[in-house]
């Protein structure tokens, strides 16, 4: 567990709880291991709003794709001290992905604001005789034993990409998920999983190093981090797309005064010269917005992947 921040200032008054808002440290769940994407957005967001805010904890809940930490959510005090990093694989997909999954992504929690996007690039070790995604394809197809691809975790934006393109090319990849880019990220830096769709920020730098060959990426236009790369629906698979997202929600109930101040705040710290170019070096697109407008997002996502969830046939174990 992590602090970060100074002195709790900026008081609130609620007309449910009439007092200070935040009384207290904030706390924010993540979902997944230390070191990741959202570890570099919720710690830019923290040090932005220490003057304003006060001290904000990090805290990982990781497992479960998330739901550990959705869960954990859900059964806080709904005064606003504790939030969740909530991702579309936790609110949009994991609802069609688990047999049995303890909260509802809109009933249980108010949203806060949606924080960035990205898109997820397609890395090939440089062993794999491929530059290009056809000739990927071709390897693919005379090579099924050898043929598997690593993603972050089961059921997320990361193993659906892969699901996608084995569909539309008429190929047979195995994927073999992990808990997070970390070891994935590792592993195909090592040689020891030849494919990885990671995300465009955790990929740019070994690209240019040359660590890894990069053949397309999964937004419906070019990446402008990987300017060089086409896309999916360039090179023929127009149905091959996926952005992921990483948003904040507290607990249904939670005082209106205190959600629509956290969304002023935290909108500050989005749109801070600061933020913005902490979140751009890591290959994230900062967003921000209004709560109506995270809500929306996750009822249409939620739609769009229970199409290719059901398509695919996966359920998580």
């Amino acid at each position: 567990m992590t602090a970060l921040g100074g002195i709790a200032v900026g008081p609130l008054t609620s007309p449910v709880h009439a007092q200070a808002f935040p009384a207290k440290p904030i706390k924010i769940l993540i979902g997944v291991p230390p070191g990741g994407t959202q570890d570099v957005l919720t710690r830019a967001i923290a040090n932005y709003l220490r003057d304003s805010m006060g001290p904000i904890i990090i805290e990982h809940k990781s497992g479960a794709n998330g739901n550990i930490a959705m869960e954990a959510a859900k059964a806080a005090e709904p005064d606003g001290h504790t939030l969740v990093l909530g991702t579309a694989s936790m609110l949009a997909m994991n609802p069609h992905t688990y047999r049995e999954v303890r909260f509802d992504s809109l009933k249980d929690y108010e949203p806060i604001v949606l924080g960035a996007r990205f898109e997820l690039a397609m890395n090939v070790h440089p062993d794999v005789p491929a530059n290009t995604l056809a000739e990927l394809i071709a390897w693919a197809k005379a090579n099924p034993a050898k043929a598997s691809f690593a993603s972050y975790g089961a059921g997320t934006p990361s193993h659906f990409l892969g699901e996608m393109l084995n569909e539309a090319a008429g190929i047979k990849m195995t994927h073999v998920p992990y808990r997070g880019s970390a070891g994935a990220r590792q592993d195909i830096l090592g040689g020891q999983i030849p494919i990885f769709f990671d995300v465009v920020g955790g990929t740019v730098n070994h690209f240019r190093a040359g660590r890894v060959k990069v053949l397309a990426t999964s937004g419906s236009t070019r990446s402008p981090f990987l300017p060089d790369v086409p896309t999916f629906v360039e090179l023929g698979y127009p149905k091959v797309t996926a952005t992921a997202w990483f948003s904040y929600l507290a607990p249904a109930k939670t005082p209106k005064a205190v959600v629509d101040r956290l969304n002023s705040e935290f909108n500050k710290a989005i749109n801070s010269r600061e933020v913005r170019q902490q979140l751009l070096t890591a290959g994230m697109y900062p967003v921000g917005g209004t709560r109506a407008e995270l809500a929306q997002k996750i009822r249409e996502d939620s739609a769009q992947w229970a199409r290719v969830v059901k398509a695919t046939g996966f359920v998580a174990s």
